[in-house]
């Protein structure tokens, strides 16, 4: 049985505006695929300033949606192949 062991990298943007901060992660696959995804994140204007807090939330919607758009694009890959409609499970 012999192992491989590939690396994929995810590159995560922020970009704080005012009151808001958003997103974009992209994984890079060892094969040159590309997929995006985004996150926002919008202060309270009741809520004190601390833009970490925006840039987790920012980060942690964008990295779901990548993973939700990896999903389907192995779900489309999965029924190219198979002839049939595929939905896996989140």
């Amino acid at each position: 049985m012999s192992t491989s062991i590939q690396t994929w990298k995810v590159e995560l943007h922020l970009f704080d505006h005012d009151d808001s901060t958003s997103a974009d992660a992209v994984l890079t696959t060892h094969a040159g695929t590309r997929v995006h995804g985004h996150g926002r994140a919008r202060r309270n204007p009741a809520d004190p300033m601390v833009p970490e807090i925006g840039e987790e939330l920012a980060a942690a919607r964008a990295l779901r949606h990548l993973a939700d758009r990896l999903l389907e694009t192995a779900s489309t890959d999965i029924a190219d192949l198979e002839h049939t409609d595929v939905h896996l499970v989140r």
